[in-house]
């Protein structure tokens, strides 16, 4: 109880502040005088100050060293994000959130941000079928539908010139936002001249930020599906798949099945096949020295289990999971993907989860599924583009009992034969839950997590890329009934009863409650009928049987008599 005190007290110290670009920033004016404090249109003041939602401030960066990792300066516009394009945001008081302070943090909801809330991420094959259609049909709406508070950078501030007279940003559709954003977090450095980069620079991946950014990531990406639908109970699920004999949820109802026609495209009779995919062409981009603009290069592709075997040679198991789990150090040793007994590099995925050594040029437990895939989700910069991604990284966030965090899945004993296209995005939720575990299970404090000497944007202190708001790495190293939402598996049996058998029910019936009502009028209207005749037919037998008696009195009587009259004789005298 203390301990999930002190975490409380200390979210509420939090700064928030997004930058996948919000479009009131994304102007000349902005990029000129680097202020990013857009006006709340609640009250009409800037960061909803006068309503004591927030103020414009100075963005303070940490100077803590970075790791050997990357040796340049002033190369790349991720460096001290976000002070290449600003330098003053809305830093929002109490429980307000968001780039002008006019939403809720992470949890918290109300005209007031007060109420807290705990939402319940539950396994997407326990969903009524109601539930599941819904999910698949919010992706498809947030796949055709233009964000409307962000956009993204189509240049480098460079390109966009000294004092913002070339602003390059351009709209984007709200699932592709997050595809995007995931590019531009671990895209390469370009070092100028076609081809020069950078490519050992991630701010997402391979070191410690990789499971706060990609909670962060996953609940950013709920909040928006939530103002995009106007549904504020929805909560991406997760697939768990352990020791699963099949891959439940390749179906065309949830995340397509192998097309008949290609094994390397989705079928046509799912909602996916339809779907272009974007940023896939990195070595392109770093040729041109240009940064993905969103423009569509193609279908999404996905031919599970056709890999390199040398690569990945089996999927996770239920032991795989239990070991991670047990390794007692989130970092050691470089912080990077060579480091060994690292909780986090071996469920990333690069270090074995049968000893926890790094293992180059292989591919285990998160990375693995990736590469199972063997399509679109197999290159990191684009891999966002399958709709698996997020129930992958929801599982990464559940890791107290099993897998966590994906987004929210990867406790499920997997063969080439056992999950033939599951669902990036289920998959990720899986994968975060698996952090849930982990910080459950350890208790880690907040000086656990590296405050110096990680790889570029990887210490506690640095804002994640490319957020605004604003939210630093160390910031989320913390269990996610702060952040106010739970896993099904990880709840109290009572509680998970509740939420895996009763709720999808009652769910169910909530849809089908007008059939149900006319159902139950008209089975009383015919109960009543049947209970009518009934009773008829009960009274008329009744009637017939008083006449049956009357009648058979009636005919004994005269022998009586006639016995009477002839004297005395056996029977009257018995």
């Amino acid at each position: 109880m203390r301990t999930r005190f002190a975490s409380l007290v200390l979210f509420q110290l939090v700064q928030t502040a997004f930058c996948q670009f919000p479009r009131p920033c994304a102007t000349s004016e902005g990029l000129r005088t680097k202020e990013c404090c857009p006006v709340w249109g609640g009250d009409g003041s800037v960061c909803g100050a006068l309503s004591g939602r927030g103020f414009c401030t100075e963005v303070l960066v940490s100077d803590e060293p970075d790791g050997p990792q990357y040796p340049h300066s002033g190369m790349d516009d991720r460096e001290r994000w976000p002070l290449a394009f600003f330098n003053r945001t809305c830093r929002c008081a109490g429980n307000y959130g968001g780039f002008d302070c006019g939403e809720c943090r992470f949890g918290y909801s109300g005209s007031n941000c007060a109420q807290y809330r705990e939402s319940v991420r539950r396994n997407i094959m326990s969903l009524p079928t109601a539930e599941q259609r819904k999910f698949v049909s919010y992706l498809n709406l947030a796949k055709n539908t233009v964000n409307r508070d962000y956009v993204i950078a189509t240049g480098t501030r460079a390109e966009m010139g000294g004092n913002g007279e070339n602003p390059m940003f351009s709209d984007i559709n709200t699932y592709d936002l997050f595809v995007w954003m995931h590019y531009y977090v671990s895209r390469d450095t370009f070092l100028g001249g076609p081809g020069n980069v950078w490519r050992d620079i991630d701010f997402a991946h391979e070191s410690a930020a990789f499971l706060p950014w990609h909670r962060v990531y996953l609940l950013h990406w709920e909040n928006e599906i939530r103002k995009l639908t106007g549904d504020f109970n929805f909560t991406i699920p997760y697939w768990d798949w352990r020791d699963a004999q099949s891959c439940q949820v390749c179906t065309d109802a949830l995340m397509g099945e192998r097309s008949p026609l290609n094994p390397n495209l989705i079928s046509p009779a799912s909602v996916f096949s339809s779907w272009k995919v974007i940023c896939t062409h990195h070595t392109e981009y770093n040729n041109r020295e240009v940064l993905c603009n969103a423009t569509g290069e193609g279908p999404l592709l996905r031919n599970p289990g056709n890999h390199d075997p040398n690569r990945v040679a089996r999927l996770p198991t239920s032991a795989d999971v239990d070991f991670t789990v047990g390794l007692p150090d989130y970092e050691t040793g470089p912080m990077d993907r060579f480091t060994n007994m690292s909780f986090r590099n071996v469920l990333e995925g690069f270090a074995s989860p049968v000893n926890g050594m790094a293992v180059p040029g292989q591919s285990t437990m998160h990375n693995a599924l990736h590469v199972f895939m063997n399509g679109s989700m197999s290159s990191v910069q684009g891999s966002a583009n399958d709709p698996i991604f997020l129930v992958h990284q929801s599982s990464l966030s559940f890791s107290a009992g099993s897998f966590t965090y994906c987004h929210l899945l990867y406790s499920l004993t997997f063969s080439p034969v056992h999950c033939t296209c599951c669902p990036y995005l289920k998959y990720l939720f899986y994968f975060y839950s698996i952090f849930e575990r982990w910080l459950r299970t350890h208790q880690p404090v907040r000086s656990t997590y590296p405050r110096a000497n990680a790889p570029i944007g990887h210490n506690d202190g640095y804002y994640m890329v490319p957020f605004l708001p604003l939210y630093r790495n160390g910031d989320y190293f913390l269990t996610n009934k702060v952040l106010g939402y739970e896993y099904a598996y990880l709840l109290d049996p009572g509680q998970r009863f509740m939420q895996e058998f009763i709720t999808p029910y009652l769910e169910e019936a909530q849809q089908i409650w007008q059939w149900l009502l006319g159902a139950g009028l008209l089975g009383a209207v015919v109960a009543s009928v049947f209970a009518t005749l009934v009773v008829v037919a009960r009274r008329k037998w009744k009637r017939n049987q008083r006449r049956k008696r009357s009648l058979g009195y009636g005919e004994r009587q005269p022998l009586l008599q006639s016995s009477s009259e002839e004297g005395s004789s056996y029977q009257t005298t018995l």
